[in-house]
């Protein structure tokens, strides 16, 4: 096995759920200011999944006072404190760009069945 495959299944993060296009996160982040450090949730709607393994990262976007703000996290970083998914979208691409040309009650998604 090569040194850097060990060192990366050590530090991957197996408590992150099932993530895919369309849901919508709530993201607790670590964040600094000055000597404090304190822990701020980010709650929208995941646009795309990039990477795997442990480069794997989420862009996650919402509206803010009427501005859309998109962050992207990086999943097994130990400044993510956790991820939990609050509804599971249903979308028919993987990156959901045009999303951004939408506003309101127009940028929100189906909520994916559940098929039992």
């Amino acid at each position: 096995m090569n040194v850097l495959d060990e060192i990366t299944r050590e530090q991957i993060r197996t408590d992150t759920p099932e993530l895919s296009a369309g849901d919508t996160v709530r993201v607790a982040a670590r964040v600094v200011e000055g000597n404090r450090e304190r822990i701020q949730v980010f709650e929208g709607t995941v646009m795309r999944l990039r990477g795997g393994g442990i480069q794997r990262s989420i862009t996650v976007r919402r509206i803010a006072s009427g501005v859309g703000v998109e962050r992207t996290f990086k999943v097994n970083s130990p400044r993510i404190d956790k991820i939990e998914v609050v509804r599971h979208g249903q979308a028919r691409r993987a990156q959901l760009y045009f999303l951004r040309k939408r506003v309101g009650k127009a940028a929100t998604l189906r909520e994916r069945r559940v098929s039992s």
